[in-house]
């Protein structure tokens, strides 16, 4: 037989620095009250033990920063946490360095890493397993698999590694799941992952999620992070930026803009969220439209405020194929007042044309019979016929050819006249103008995050707006059919406002307040100016042609 000496140095499949499984190791006095120590003390154990593989100085000991220290401490006490940070300041060698804590001292603790690119998440575990090689002998677990994409230990807990996915985790049970760069996985895999996977994470009492990343855009990241810090859900959030690692200043920072863009430096350093280039709604307004949760939601539906007795509604209709890829949605606007509000929305990519239509009728009449419009360029025509000629929804607008004006809205006694409109160059080129506008001006509330993540990437292309490659534009889409129906007479004759003037008289008001002269200077023009009477202003030099409106008070500049 082998002796005690030889046990104690036997090695997993020849690799000295790792513990083979059934070796008894005798402890001294003093490693039994560091090895507690270490398990109470989960930042001790790190600092002490953990070394790290760095770039400049190879295998040094890990020794966090005060950040650091929050992020571990906070994922020991809470069951979820999500992490807002920058890049390069060690957020994963942190996540890591308390994976290998948890191991070790938690028997039958199952973790999942997982990456939005399956080479990642087994560089974060080969990163854990050589912090692993480098403890000494008498605080590690036994070895019973050691692979690229797996470590299992003789105290039964185990570690996986994959990328993030609806089936990465699926029937497998796990205490705790760490999505790293979650911002940059697919919109559709984040979706897929939370509706098929998390609810068996979260069954237990005791299982953790941490979600770390670098924002991207305004997606599901995005959301779970602003409901955090607004109280809305169960994470807590951590942020960490670049300011906060000793050693980077203002010069490393402008060091860094020259090498890569302000643009590039403000998302990955300054953590901003930030959407697509050339948005229909500027970036710095998206990045400012706050989601709301709903105080309803079931089935695809999303409720934000109930139906008030005697207010007007419009509910804007975009029809899918019901075949998985593009979605079925209503829009229900409120119109008593400005700001328009949307207080509703229903999305569902699978339900077909025909079965859509007692749908759309069912949430239009609760909303006081609001009146409905429907895009008919494609099966949407179905749609619009049986919600009328069948389902005889009472409110549905029609529309019809007005020579050089193209489609308007019905009165309801043209001769040619159809349920619904056609999305053509013109009504999508007034429908998003006007979207525009009224959003950016806040004449219209946007609540909803999917809205709101859908802005985000509704680009310019080709003269044209659009969603971006791999993203949806359905949401939005209803809503530019609304932005063209705000431009109709019939509408502005039912609601009896007109929020075109409302709009013009805020972006007048804004230019008067921005061009506003100091004190007063008699530059000869009289004290009464005939309605319609053009004249000549000089100011700072320069000669400004001036038209007084009677209806509105002010002078609209005509050139310079």
């Amino acid at each position: 037989m082998p002796s005690q000496k030889n046990k104690e140095m036997k090695s997993y499949l020849g690799n000295p620095l790792l513990k083979a499984s059934n070796v008894k190791i005798p402890y001294t006095q003093e490693q039994v009250e560091e090895y507690i120590k270490c398990s109470n003390d989960p930042v001790y154990f790190i600092r002490e033990y953990v070394q790290i593989v760095d770039v400049d100085r190879g295998l040094v000991p890990f020794i966090p920063y005060d950040y650091q220290e929050n992020m571990i401490e906070t994922f020991d006490k809470n069951r979820f946490s999500i992490v807002r940070a920058s890049r390069q300041i060690g957020k994963s060698t942190t996540v890591i360095a308390f994976f290998l804590h948890q191991i070790i001292f938690r028997d039958n603790h199952a973790i999942a890493i997982l990456a939005n690119k399956d080479k990642i998440a087994k560089e974060l575990l080969s990163r854990l397993k050589r912090a692993y090689e480098n403890l000494p002998k008498w605080l590690q677990q036994g070895i019973l698999e050691w692979n690229k994409g797996n470590i299992s230990l003789e105290n039964g807990s185990k570690i996986l590694a994959s990328a993030t996915s609806e089936s990465s985790i699926r029937g497998q049970s796990m205490n705790c799941i760490f999505l790293d760069e979650f911002a940059h996985v697919p919109l559709n895999i984040q979706k897929d992952f939370f509706t098929s996977v998390y609810p068996t994470i979260t069954s237990g009492n005791t299982t953790k999620v941490i979600i770390v990343s670098t924002p991207k855009g305004f997606e599901l990241f995005y959301k779970y992070w602003e409901d955090a810090k607004n109280k809305l859900n169960s994470y807590i959030p951590i942020d960490v930026n670049w300011r906060q690692v000793p050693g980077k200043d203002s010069a490393w920072r402008e060091e860094t803009i020259k090498n890569t863009s302000l643009n590039q430096f403000e998302q990955e350093y300054e953590c901003n969220f930030q959407g697509s280039i050339h948005t229909l709604i500027s970036t710095d307004k998206i990045a400012s439209m706050a989601h709301a949760i709903p105080i309803y939601s079931n089935k695809g539906l999303d409720i934000y405020e109930k139906p008030v007795l005697n207010h007007k509604y419009v509910a804007t209709v975009d029809v899918a194929q019901g075949k998985e890829l593009d979605y079925s949605i209503i829009s229900i606007i409120d119109v008593t007042s400005i700001p328009y509000k949307q207080v509703a929305k229903y999305r569902n990519n699978q339900i077909v044309p025909v079965a859509f239509s007692p749908i759309i009728a069912n949430i239009s009449q609760s909303y006081n019979e609001a009146m409905v419009l429907v895009e008919t360029n494609d099966v949407g025509i179905q749609t619009a016929h049986v919600l009328h000629y069948e389902i005889e929804y009472p409110n549905i607008l029609f529309t019809e050819q007005k020579g050089r004006k193209g489609q308007v809205i019905s009165s309801g006694f043209a001769k040619t006249q159809n349920p619904g409109v056609k999305t053509t160059v013109a009504v999508k080129r007034i429908g998003c103008l006007n979207l525009k506008s009224m959003i950016e001006s806040d004449k219209l509330i946007i609540k909803d995050y999917e809205t709101i993540s859908e802005l985000s990437t509704f680009i310019n292309k080709k003269n044209s707006w659009s969603a971006e490659v791999g993203h949806h534009d359905d949401i939005v889409m209803s809503l530019v059919l609304f932005g063209w129906l705000i431009d109709q007479q019939y509408f502005k004759d039912v609601i009896e406002s007109d929020i075109s003037q409302s709009i013009y008289e805020s972006h007048v008001k804004s230019i008067e307040e921005d061009l506003l002269p100091f004190g007063f200077i008699d530059n000869g023009i009289p004290d009464t100016i005939m309605n319609g009477q053009v004249y000549a202003e000089t100011i700072d030099g320069d000669v400004w042609t001036k038209v007084w409106n009677d209806k509105f008070k002010n002078h609209k500049i005509l050139n310079r």
